[in-house]
C-alpha cells in the first residue's frame, strides 16, 4: 500500500520545497493542495481518514505548510478537531519551515551548552522561526529576550508565546546599533531569525561582547543576520565564540524534516508540533 501524504498549504501554490522533501523522506505520493482556508480543512481530512481503515490508516498522513503561520496553526487545530475515535492519521505542522528550522537551531545551541539560566537574545523574534526558537529556548530554561523594530510587535509576540507555550520572554525594541548593544548586555546567546537579506547585528557589536558564547543565524541570504560570519560555519570558533551559520543549521534542519515525515507513516496517531519536532532534533543530534 502506498504511503500518501496530504499536504495542506494556505498559499496559492503549495510549497515545492515541502513536496520534494516529503518524497525524499519516503512518501510514495504527495497530494499537495494549495489555497486552503480553515473552513476547507474538515472535508479534506475526511477524504484522508475515510478511504482507509484499521492498520492501513498509518499509510496516510497530513502535512500542514504554507507561509502564514497563524493560518497554519488554525488549520492544525481544525485537523485535530476533525479526528474522532480511531478515525485519525498522523499529522505534522511546519508552516514556513518554522518548527524544523527553530528545532535545529536551538538544538545546535543546547548541544553546545546548558542554557539553563543563560541570557538568550533572539533578534527579529516576532517571525515564525523566532517565535518557536524563543519558546524552545525558554522551555530549556534560558532567560529569553525577544527583539523587534516595533515594541508593540515584540510585546504581541511575547504574549503569543505566553498563550501558546505558557512561557515568559522579555520584549525589546531594537532599531539601531546602540539598542542592539543594550539588548545584548550580559547575553550568553545571540540568535538572529530575521528576514532574508536583513543584517541585524554588526560585527563590532558581537566581537566587543565579553559574555556572548554562542551565535546562531538562520539567514542564508546576504547580507546575513550577523555581520562577519559565514553561512557554512557549523560550530566555528571565532573571537572566543561558537558560531553557527544558516547552512550549518540547515543541515540538521533537513535531517529533522526528513525524519519527522518518515515517522508519520509508523502509526496513525503521531502528532508533530514544535515540541515533538524538537525532541526529534535532540535524538538526531545527541
Amino acid at each position: 500500500m502506498k504511503k500518501l501524504l496530504l499536504q495542506l498549504d494556505s498559499d496559492e501554490h503549495p510549497s515545492v520545497f515541502d513536496t520534494i522533501t516529503a518524497y525524499d523522506a519516503g512518501a510514495d505520493q504527495v497530494l499537495a493542495v494549495g489555497d486552503v482556508a480553515v473552513p476547507d480543512v474538515q472535508n479534506l481530512v475526511y477524504g484522508a481518514i475515510f478511504t482507509r481503515g484499521g492498520e492501513d490508516l498509518k499509510n496516510t498522513a497530513i502535512f500542514i505548510g504554507g507561509s502564514d503561520v497563524p493560518t497554519g496553526e488554525a488549520m492544525f487545530e481544525e485537523v485535530m478537531n476533525t479526528f474522532f475515535g480511531p478515525m485519525r492519521v498522523s499529522v505534522m505542522a511546519d508552516p514556513n519551515g518554522s518548527n524544523t528550522t527553530a528545532a535545529a537551531a536551538v538544538r545546535k545551541i543546547t548541544k553546545e551548552m546548558d542554557v539553563r539560566g543563560k541570557r538568550a537574545v533572539v533578534f527579529a523574534g516576532t517571525g515564525p522561526v523566532g517565535l518557536r526558537a524563543c519558546a524552545l529556548l525558554a522551555k530549556e530554561g534560558a532567560k529569553v529576550h525577544l527583539t523587534s523594530r516595533s515594541l508593540r510587535r515584540a510585546e504581541s509576540a511575547s504574549e503569543l508565546i505566553r498563550e501558546r507555550f505558557d512561557l515568559e520572554v522579555t520584549p525589546h525594541q531594537v532599531t539601531d546599533g546602540q539598542a542592539a548593544r543594550e539588548a545584548l548586555e550580559g547575553a550568553h546567546i545571540l540568535m538572529t531569525t530575521g528576514a532574508p537579506g536583513v543584517q541585524l547585528v554588526e560585527e563590532d557589536i558581537w566581537k566587543a561582547s565579553a559574555t556572548i558564547e554562542i551565535i546562531a543565524d538562520v539567514n542564508a541570504v546576504p547580507p546575513h543576520g550577523v555581520e562577519g560570519i559565514k553561512p557554512h560555519w557549523d560550530g566555528k570558533q571565532k573571537e572566543g565564540k561558537v558560531i553557527f551559520g544558516a547552512l550549518g543549521i540547515g543541515g540538521l534542519k533537513m535531517k529533522v524534516h526528513h525524519a519527522s515525515v518518515a515517522r508519520l507513516f509508523e502509526s496513525n496517531e503521531l502528532v508533530l508540533g514544535a515540541e515533538e519536532i524538537y525532541d526529534i532534533a535532540k535524538e538526531l543530534a545527541q
